[in-house]
């Protein structure tokens, strides 16, 4: 079955249509594309003509581009970002009988390929403020399970966890760090880069994240050589030479085209997070405290790329409806923490054991940040949750 971003639901298109308002949607892929669709046909156009589709130069030259990006020592394209954690993981020795401690507040694939890696997540709660793993709550929970092996932060929406105290822990400890970096590729924590930190890191390229593909595409950044090298023949089933196998790997290799592509945006991205940086400020602007809660920007992050603008309101769900209604796209991300998912029941975790991450599933909305958003919409925008909260308090107001 074909998947949908949610940049263009119809939902939205409909109910703008019938209030004679312009949609504003949540991505704005098309506008962005025709901003850069001659560069972009012209490689794909180039890699069509080579017929070099698998591995390559396009590949090749993406990988150097994003270390020297990232500040790290080597790149390796592989499928998808979710393919990127399997891989780092595995490539760090994690298999069955080990743990990885990460956060349940993150999209499914941060715990699920540590299960199909062969090992068990365990969790820590987040930050209220900045949505990324609490380290004050670190050494408790690895004196609990002392299996695990790697710590997993997420730098979630665009914004680095709090590495030193992270690193230190794992230092001492004798544990390894992957940076979950899928929505934080340009970020930084004290001016050092998201990818440059850990052992090993990971990116996705989804078409939503601030540097997407056209499909699935991932990264692993890193800086130990002998890793660099397993890390390639574990993309390419297993092996360093053709036809011998020193592993059991995967077929993960990065797409040609999906290379020849992101290289083309990757000239575009600081560009591109300027203006989302623009948009997050104008928002703190225009949507007063009382209104709804923006999200913070931490002391140690010097670079917050804003892959989501995620607000918290506690009538989220009638905040979301009333925006919809009135042409506005939102997401939730994510209604559901890891750690109550069904498929997770065998880990024994019950509600109300990570609250922060239960409280922010049931409280953050994502806005429109993209690079193409008008000062226009984004007062569209404000207005509408200033307009619903005023509306609420005059409902209380009565019932008093």
């Amino acid at each position: 079955m074909a998947m949908r971003l949610v940049d263009y639901p119809e939902d939205i298109a409909l109910h703008a249509s019938s209030a004679r308002m312009k949609p504003i949607v949540l991505l704005d892929l098309k506008a962005q594309y025709a901003s850069i669709r001659e560069e972009i046909t012209t490689e794909i156009a180039r890699i069509c003509d080579d017929q070099t589709f698998v591995l390559g130069e396009p590949v090749a030259r993406l990988e150097r581009e994003i270390a020297a990006y990232c500040n790290a020592r080597h790149g390796v394209g592989c499928a998808s970002g979710s393919d990127a954690i399997l891989l780092a993981l595995r490539a760090l020795g994690v298999g069955p009988g080990d743990e990885v401690l990460t956060v349940p507040y993150s999209f499914f694939a941060t715990a699920g390929y540590i299960v199909h890696a062969g090992a068990r997540p365990v969790f820590v709660d987040i930050e209220s403020g900045t949505f990324n793993m609490n380290p004050a709550l670190i050494e408790e929970a690895l004196d609990r399970h002392p299996l695990v092996k790697v710590i997993m932060p997420v730098h979630l929406f665009g914004q680095c966890a709090d590495m030193d105290p992270i690193l230190e822990i794992a230092c001492r400890r004798g544990l390894a760090v992957v940076e979950d970096a899928a929505q934080a590729i340009g970020a930084e924590y004290k001016g050092r880069r998201a990818g440059s930190m850990g052992a090993v890191n990971c990116f996705s390229f989804y078409p939503g994240k601030n540097l997407g593909a056209f499909g699935d595409a991932g990264m692993l950044t890193l800086n130990d050589d002998t890793l660099d090298a397993n890390l390639r023949a574990l993309r390419l089933h297993g092996g360093f030479t053709k036809y011998v196998h020193e592993w059991v790997g995967w077929n993960s290799r990065l797409d040609a085209l999906q290379a020849g592509i992101l290289s083309v945006k990757l000239k575009y991205l600081d560009k591109w997070t300027t203006a989302r940086q623009r948009n997050a400020d104008l928002y703190r602007l225009l949507i007063p405290a009382e209104k709804a809660v923006t999200p913070s920007i931490a002391d140690y992050s010097t670079r917050h790329v804003h892959n989501q603008f995620v607000i918290r309101s506690d009538r989220r769900d009638a905040l979301k409806e009333h925006l919809t209604a009135n042409g506005v796209g939102t997401e939730i991300y994510y209604p559901i923490p890891l750690h109550l998912q069904k498929c997770f029941d065998y880990l024994g975790y019950k509600p109300g054991d990570f609250p922060e991450s239960e409280r922010a599933a049931r409280e953050t909305l994502a806005l429109p940040v993209h690079t193409e958003l008008r000062t226009d919409e984004m007062e569209r925008v404000a207005s509408l949750i200033a307009q619903f909260s005023s509306n609420y308090s005059r409902m209380d107001d009565s019932i008093l």
